[in-house]
């Protein structure tokens, strides 16, 4: 009996780890047709399997956080942890701790030993998001981090060795951050051995009807209510507005529409609450 019990104890955790490697899939997914996005994915399916350093640009809300996602999902690493470090919203004396952790009484907050991020991702992939923003001291230390796999932690001088795979993500122009002195240039091409630039949304509209669909799926599933239907004619009124927010813009009015709207999103619902 408790064989039989375990059996469909063990048979259920697999169904419930399928659904749940199911969900954690569609929420990575990169939805569009457009050849931009079929580029991308195709660049993703051949660099994934490697160890390769990836640099993902694009403008805010445009995707390059997904892109990561995709790269470890599809990667060796996926069983290991996806650590994400936004650069631009920790300020400039904390990145380093951040990123390599810090000996206790390092400095007068440093209350206990701390793990950094290096170390947190050990055997997945670090996601250095918005690394245009990051300091140039800690440049030269992450720069130090991909040349040996090596990190020490602030206030220590034990080197910790690492094995992670970096992808890292920015807004800005890296090649004129180098001409302004903000941006190592060794760094620059340390990361830059697999560029993929995300386009904007407004560079590849004729992806709107799918993404429409999507969010409308996902947001409407989200939500526990049955999923509403747009009209092409709404569609149609959605490709003909700028998206200066990209897709994290688009998600947003969708949702919106889905609160406000009737229960078939029409162009008056779009020109309402659009």
């Amino acid at each position: 009996m408790v064989s039989v019990r375990n059996a469909f104890e063990k048979s259920n955790l697999l169904t419930e780890t399928k659904v749940l490697r199911k969900k954690i899939t569609k929420s990575v997914d990169m939805i569009g047709n457009s050849k931009a996005i079929l580029d991308i994915k195709d660049i993703i399916e051949k660099v994934a399997p490697t160890d390769a350093k990836v640099l993902v640009t694009g403008g805010n809300g445009s995707g390059k956080e997904l892109v990561a996602k995709w790269l470890h999902e599809k990667s060796n690493r996926s069983s290991g942890p996806l650590i994400e470090v936004n650069c631009a919203a920790i300020p400039s004396e904390l990145i380093e701790s951040e990123l390599f952790g810090h000996e206790k009484g390092s400095f007068t907050s440093a209350i206990a030993q701390r793990k950094g991020k290096f170390e947190l991702a050990e055997g997945g992939t670090l996601f250095l998001d918005e690394i245009g923003d990051m300091s140039l001291s800690a440049q030269a230390k992450v720069l130090r981090a991909l040349q040996e796999n090596k990190i020490t932690r602030v206030g220590g001088d034990k080197e910790i060795k690492v094995n992670v795979r970096v992808v890292a993500a920015t807004n800005k122009n890296l090649e004129k951050e180098i001409e302004k002195e903000n941006f190592r240039r060794d760094l620059f091409h340390r990361l830059n051995v697999i560029p993929i630039h995300v386009p904007s949304l407004d560079e590849r509209k004729e992806d709107i009807p799918l993404l429409s669909d999507y969010f409308l799926d996902l947001i409407c599933e989200e939500m526990g209510i049955a999923k509403k239907l747009i009209t092409d004619e709404a569609i149609a009124a959605l490709q003909n507005r700028n998206w200066h927010g990209n897709i994290r813009e688009f998600r947003n009015v969708i949702e919106r529409l889905i609160i406000l709207g009737d229960k078939e999103i029409s162009i008056q619902n779009v020109k309402q609450f659009g």
